[in-house]
């Protein structure tokens, strides 16, 4: 498997190992995509097949949209494929006490859901899962998606569901760091959002520091998207 990655407009595309992209954790600090060992442009045909019109990383083969129900911030059970069927799905993992790759993300995807026409809106579903269960109650939750977007979806669940979740979406657990001796730590976990079309698969992953006119760009394709390439 493998991510092709176009980070900034006019550089050709790369391909990326699994590794550098699905299974990059870092303690605390902010995790970003880049190009590992020599880059390699896509033959013709296979540039046109993607059409190169997305600008986030696109992953071959893409990925499952993953089985797991955890909690929302109502309490209620989330069926996270059924309930997410039909929609573009956003997923991201992370929680409320990130200093900043989880605030940047969200900060981005609100933004980016007020410049897109409602309609299209209407068709996206961002769900967040905290990977902090023991700090992110569904009220503390629920309190922070609202500072961003209130049809943010948040869910929680136990270290264990949550880790489940996780590993299912091909993603490597978050990991807490730490306690110090006043209580607090960082949880390193994956740093990018994973695109679910109406197919149920992720074919693009934005990662950290993805640009807001991208995601503007993008997300109307997307909602579109059937993937029957020529």
């Amino acid at each position: 498997m493998c991510v092709e990655d176009k980070s900034s407009r006019g550089r050709s595309w790369q391909k990326l190992s699994v590794p550098v992209l699905l299974f990059v954790v870092l303690l605390g600090i902010c995790v970003e995509v880049q190009a590992q060992g020599s880059a390699k442009s896509l033959e013709p045909a296979t540039a046109k097949s993607v059409e190169m019109d997305y600008r986030g990383g696109l992953v071959s083969p893409p990925l499952e949209k993953p089985k797991f129900t955890l909690t929302d911030t109502s309490g209620r059970p989330f069926d996270f494929r059924a309930r997410t069927q039909g929609s573009l799905t956003l997923l991201f993992f992370g929680y409320t006490h990130c200093p900043d790759v989880c605030p940047l993300q969200m900060q981005t995807l609100a933004s980016a859901m007020k410049k897109i026409p409602p309609r299209t809106a209407r068709e996206i579903k961002v769900v967040f899962v905290t990977t902090d269960p023991d700090r992110d109650t569904p009220p503390v939750l629920r309190s922070y998606l609202d500072h961003f977007n209130k049809d943010f979806i948040g869910l929680t669940g136990s270290e264990q569901a949550i880790e489940a979740a996780q590993i299912a979406a091909n993603l490597s657990p978050a990991k807490k760091s730490t306690v110090r001796p006043d209580g607090s730590y960082e949880v390193g976990h994956a740093a990018f959002v994973l695109a679910y079309t109406k197919d149920n698969r992720a074919h693009v992953i934005y990662p950290l520091g993805i640009q807001l006119d991208d995601l503007v760009h993008d997300l109307p394709l997307l909602t579109k998207e059937t993937w029957a390439k020529p």
